[in-house]
């Protein structure tokens, strides 16, 4: 058997598959959850950097400034080993569950905190970008009509700045769930973290007694082609949703400018 062999032979078993499967299965669970936090997080920042000028408020707004400056300028990488050694964890988290055991249900929490922590930071200034295209009239229209400061972000600005930064944000998405794979360097399993634990002991399963350069090529490209195919499918759903998003604003302006016609 040549060795390139040996090494695809290895994606034939089915005990390999679902051990990658899983470990797809946990990327996309630390990704969704770090993306969720990290939105609402780094939304909560931006308008507080934004909008806390009265004297008041200054120091709400120093705080953002600080925490978005230090995360955003510093390595992810350095922000993991931090978490997993001085994070806290929560007691429900420290035990066996998911098929996985405490130790790493803990470093899979401390992780995704790490992650929360920097990725926030992130998308706090793209946030930011979003609040600075909507126009100043919008807030005073808002007010005009008796709305008070939440209920203006909330119901004008912020729906306004959302769909303006959406390719950014897109960008950030994916760029968190390839950030995930930093998570193996402290041996949280998801898929990069699965992939090293195949490679060092592929001598087992590709039939050669030894472990081949064609075994990084194939087991590591194949760990690409699935992040690919993830990030590859959010983009192309997204874009799909803009697309007929944009058809659909189209026809109604078509309508109401033949209505307007007719009626004249």
């Amino acid at each position: 058997m040549s060795t390139l062999g040996g090494s695809l032979s290895m994606l034939a078993n089915p005990a390999i598959i679902k051990f990658i499967l899983n470990g797809v299965l946990f990327t996309i669970i630390i990704s969704v959850i770090s993306v969720f936090f990290s939105v609402i997080i780094g939304t909560v920042l931006a308008l507080m950097r934004n909008y806390c000028d009265k004297k008041k408020l200054l120091p709400i707004k120093m705080f953002s400034v600080t925490y978005i400056e230090m995360f955003r300028n510093t390595p992810l990488l350095f922000w993991i080993f931090i978490c997993v050694v001085f994070c806290p964890c929560p007691k429900f988290i420290d035990q066996a569950m998911f098929g996985l055991s405490s130790v790493n249900n803990k470093l899979m929490f401390k992780a995704a905190v790490a992650l929360i922590l920097y990725t926030s930071g992130v998308i706090a200034e793209i946030v930011r970008g979003g609040l600075n295209s909507v126009a100043k009239g919008q807030i005073e229209a808002g007010r005009s009509q008796g709305f008070n400061m939440v209920q203006i972000m909330w119901l004008i600005v912020l729906p306004q700045c959302f769909k303006a930064i959406i390719p950014t944000l897109l960008s950030q998405i994916i760029t968190t769930i390839k950030d995930s794979s930093f998570l193996a360097n402290v041996a949280v399993i998801e898929l990069m973290a699965r992939t090293k634990q195949i490679l060092s002991a592929a001598n087992r399963y590709n039939g050669l007694n030894s472990i081949n350069v064609s075994d990084v090529f194939v087991l590591f490209g194949m760990a690409a082609a699935i992040y690919f195919i993830i990030n590859f499918t959010i983009s192309m759903t997204v874009r799909k949703l803009q697309g007929k998003r944009k058809v659909n604003y189209g026809k109604v302006r078509n309508n109401n400018f033949q209505t307007v016609r007719s009626d004249g």
